[in-house]
């Protein structure tokens, strides 16, 4: 048996009981913080620590079996504890594929809150109104599964949409559901403003971060150049008459963060310096991919029509992801927030790949 699923499990199942007792201590209910951080550590560990339970307990199940082999006072006793000893085993390394599957092959940023960068790409007008209704569709998708989610940052178009709009969205597990959406999204459909009724494509981009935490990534004061200037709308209108919106360039990288939704600089600085760090962390992992040997395309892409993760048919009523070539005749239903036929679908092509990796040895 795998010595190193033997003792994550142990681990495990110390550490769940650990929290548990914390959580029945009428204590921490004084520190709401403390609680708060508890419950969802706690919350996150049930299902490993379930399955680590009932692991140790085969394997326990097979030892005492094969303990009791020699006492046999029969041909049929021994057989009886050889089988038994057996059907543990098997149930042992069913268990230990699990807890790989669920503890170690997992990726680590799952569990994270995620924010998401939508961007109008190719197509003018009509790519800003695609870019809204991505929005929609990923609020909607948010409010289905019990998640928060709020506007740190908006660039709205003209004729309505977003040029740019970032959005957080909170929740247990919530990058492990919206990860797969990073990448170039293309609508076909007759704009409003099209007289012919011919059919245009336009895209936006999209870019799903895990919410880094100030302890994951340490940002150098002396590091920033931070700007200040005034809010203002569409079409340049003043929104305010402070300058209340803030600009951060992160001098070592380059990366330039704007925020000028909220109406104090000091709230405007916290968002700017949140999305700097989920971009300064996804930087990393991505750096840290490519050092292994696993290239992947960036989550961008170049926002041209030809790259292109999901194509939205609106004439067709179609819906179709070209990566694990899915297609669905359920247009605004998705775009209504039912997005669980595609998170389902990557969900189970990203845990083949790292069962595949994990098989073949390579770098999960």
């Amino acid at each position: 048996m795998d010595e190193q699923v033997v003792k994550l499990a142990k681990e495990t199942v110390a550490r769940y009981r650990e929290l548990t007792e914390e959580l029945s201590d009428p204590a921490i209910f004084n520190d709401q913080r403390r609680y708060a951080e508890v419950a969802r550590e706690h919350s996150r560990m049930r299902r490993g620590a379930e399955l680590s339970e009932r692991f140790l307990a085969a394997l326990r199940e097979e030892r005492e079996a094969r303990e009791l082999i020699p006492t046999a006072e029969s041909a049929e006793e021994r057989e009886f504890f050889v089988e038994e000893a057996r059907e543990a085993g098997r149930r042992a390394a069913k268990l230990s594929e699990e807890i790989r599957s669920e503890l170690i092959d997992r990726d680590p940023n799952d569990d994270k809150d995620v924010i998401l960068e939508i961007r109008a790409g190719a197509g003018g007008d009509e790519a800003a109104l695609f870019a809204g209704d991505l929005y929609e569709m990923y609020a909607r998708y948010a409010d289905r599964l019990g998640f928060r989610h709020r506007v740190l940052d908006a660039s709205p178009a003209e004729v309505g949409g977003y040029k740019e709009i970032i959005v957080e969205i909170e929740g247990d597990g919530a990058y492990s559901v919206f990860k797969h959406e990073g990448g170039t999204h293309r609508v076909q459909r007759v704009p409003k403003t099209e007289s012919q009724g011919r059919i245009h494509t336009s895209t936006a981009t999209v870019a799903v971060l895990p919410e880094a935490e100030e302890v994951e990534v340490e940002i150098n004061p002396n590091d920033l150049e931070i700007d200040v200037y005034r809010s203002s709308g569409p079409g340049g209108q003043s929104v305010n008459t402070t300058d209340s919106a803030v600009r951060i360039t992160h001098k070592p990288t380059g990366l330039v963060v704007t925020c000028q939704n909220e109406k104090s600089q000091l709230q405007n600085k916290e968002q700017a310096l949140r999305i700097l760090r989920s971009r300064l962390l996804e930087r990393e992992m991505r750096e840290r991919r490519e050092r292994e040997g696993q290239m992947r395309l960036a989550q961008f892409g170049s926002g041209d029509r030809s790259a292109k993760i999901r194509t939205y048919n609106f004439p067709q009523g179609r819906i179709t992801d070209h990566r694990v070539g899915l297609t669905v005749h359920n247009l605004e239903a998705v775009l209504g927030g039912e997005l669980e036929e595609f998170t389902k679908a990557l969900a189970a092509k990203e845990r083949a790949e790292r069962l595949a990796a994990s098989a073949a040895g390579s770098p999960g």
